[in-house]
């Protein structure tokens, strides 16, 4: 008696079937992972968005406790930080609005390396990505009011301290938190994704001849 065995050649695949296998997971692999990289750097910058957003609010209802004055212009003796405008202590205006804010994390940008404050009490610098505009005001809507620290001035990238951007500063991102992009708080609590021309821009329409921003 024969045994018979199947033919395995007509199991395999032929030089043709895998050439077309390997040009359709190509093209599968062209078509989304753009779409998977785009996604896995939107997210970071819309949560960023996000705490700017309940940043802005944390300022408008300190305002709104203040005379429709920021903490940047209102006495210590009533709870805000004008004595430290020139000291380049960003941490002591976000401290004045510790009961608008709720926690320190949300003064960290999620695509920044810095970490956390585990309280307003121990926030200094160091634990902060976002600038502040130190004459931003309601009355002036579109003034930097805040927006994320990774800025540069003629190419150079900018430290902390105090920085006076006028209507001619040839200002704009570093690639070091979004990429050559970033998110701005303006003087309505409107928040928006800016280019570095957009930021530019956005300086020189402000209202203001200089926007005086200090830096963490």
């Amino acid at each position: 008696m024969k045994l018979r065995f199947p033919n395995r050649r007509n199991e395999a695949l032929t030089l043709v079937e895998a050439l077309v296998v390997i040009v359709v997971i190509v093209v599968l692999f062209a078509v989304f992972m753009p779409a998977i990289s785009n996604r896995s750097v939107r997210a970071p910058r819309i949560m960023c968005a996000n705490n700017l957003k309940q940043v802005g609010l944390a300022f408008r209802i300190f305002a709104n406790d203040h005379g429709d004055t920021y903490p940047m212009n209102v006495s210590t003796n009533k709870g805000g930080s004008m004595e430290f405008v020139n000291s380049g202590d960003v941490f002591r205006h976000f401290r004045a609005m510790s009961n608008e804010l709720s926690t320190p994390r949300i003064l960290i940008c999620p695509s920044d390396t810095r970490k956390a404050a585990s309280s307003f009490l121990t926030l200094n610098n160091s634990n902060i990505s976002y600038f502040v505009g130190l004459d931003a005001a309601n009355s002036l809507p579109q003034m930097l009011l805040s927006g994320d620290r990774n800025l540069m001035t003629n190419g150079v990238p900018v430290g902390s301290g105090l920085l006076n951007l006028t209507t001619n500063s040839v200002v704009g991102w570093t690639s070091a938190i979004h990429q050559n992009w970033a998110n701005v708080l303006l003087g309505d609590g409107s928040v928006q994704q800016a280019t570095s021309s957009r930021l530019r821009d956005q300086v020189a329409n402000s209202g203001m001849a200089t926007n005086r921003i200090v830096v963490p």
